[in-house]
């Protein structure tokens, strides 16, 4: 049975997710931490954090603790949770120590990875951790049927990596990672702003360009932005304006290394697997999979359908908090539902 004592927890490069499956989501915001410079002790998290990144005075540090899915900075990421958790219990009114958390890693992640990520946990003063591989936590939040021997292929393009995945009963049998994700986009921006209009701008910038004027390679309605951000010519502030046409080429490689991937893995597969694809589609979920035009221009890419996860920021999240439904009720053995599989090269 669920338990307002449960949490599952989405550590996301980007945000990070909690979900209880009484209260639902009770967190989601950026995974970012601010520092008193001195006494390093916590000054703000998430959305307010990442408002001040780029921007602190010399008194605070601003961190993103988390890369790549799994944790950089093992200290900071113990700071953020703890100050989540601390958020998440006065809700619940369960103390740290008496509640249990599932947490998600990525397929790809080593065993090291996933034992830092669950001592960074039970660092925080929980006893009873649960280690879900991501693509089966998303399955489970997508509602897909996890339970049954029919495949689904799953792409989840975090800020950063991509993950393309096939699972099926009792786990996952393919998985390939990428690094071609939201965070790569962001870098390609801040790049061509730097060469092409000799301007230097910072990440939120860029990801506010990659939302509002980013399109996948499809025709659209023009939109213009006016960007700000420092010159590099005589380092005074200075604007520019810039159109969603000449940035649309900017995520025209990182698109195709995903559909790269996509085809290699289909390849690699057994034919079975590849049925059941082809009827099934591609589940598109994550931030990265709001990128304007992206599913449509995906589907003219491959020979399957895409159907785009109607809750791509926080099916993950959930799936990882109903784990333990799915371990004691349709599952047996191993709660982290983890099965030998095709491990695919890790593209670059």
């Amino acid at each position: 049975m669920f338990s307002h004592s449960s949490v599952g927890i989405d550590l996301g490069t980007a945000n990070i997710v909690v979900y209880n499956e009484l209260r639902r989501i009770m967190f989601n915001e950026p995974a970012v931490i601010i520092l008193d410079a001195k006494t390093k002790e916590v000054y703000t998290i998430g959305t307010p954090a990442k408002q001040m990144y780029g921007k602190t005075p010399t008194t605070l540090t601003a961190i993103k603790p988390l890369k790549d899915g799994v944790v950089a900075d093992f200290d900071n990421t113990v700071k953020l949770l703890q100050a989540i958790l601390e958020r998440v219990t006065k809700i619940t009114h369960v103390p740290i120590r008496k509640t249990a958390a599932s947490i998600n890693v990525p397929a790809g992640a080593t065993i090291v990875e996933r034992n830092i990520i669950r001592d960074a946990v039970l660092a925080t003063g929980i006893k009873v951790v649960t280690i879900v591989e991501a693509p089966v936590a998303t399955a489970i939040g997508a509602g897909l049927p996890i339970n049954e021997p029919v495949s689904n292929m799953i792409v989840n393009i975090g800020a950063g990596i991509t993950e393309i995945s096939i699972v099926s009963y009792r786990g996952i049998l393919a998985n390939l990672s990428i690094r071609s994700a939201g965070d790569t986009l962001d870098e390609e921006i801040i790049q061509y702003f730097r060469e092409k209009h000799h301007l230097l701008i910072g990440n939120l910038t860029a990801e506010k360009i990659k939302k509002e004027l980013g399109f996948a390679p499809l025709p659209h309605v023009l939109k213009t932005m006016e960007v700000g951000g420092r010159s590099l010519l005589n380092g005074l502030p200075a604007l520019t304006l810039v159109t969603s046409t000449e940035i649309q080429p900017l995520f025209t490689d990182a698109l195709n290394k995903i559909v790269k991937a996509i085809h290699v893995m289909v390849e690699q597969s057994p034919a079975e697997l590849s049925g059941d694809i082809m009827d099934q589609g591609i589940i598109l979920t994550g931030g990265g999979s709001l990128l304007n035009g992206f599913k449509e221009w995906l589907t003219n890419q491959v020979d399957f359908p895409v159907i785009l996860d109607p809750n791509p920021l926080e099916s993950t999240a959930i799936g990882t908090g109903r784990i333990h439904f799915y371990s004691q009720r349709n599952f047996s053995g191993d709660v982290e539902l983890t099965t030998p599989r095709l491990n695919l090269p890790f593209f670059s």
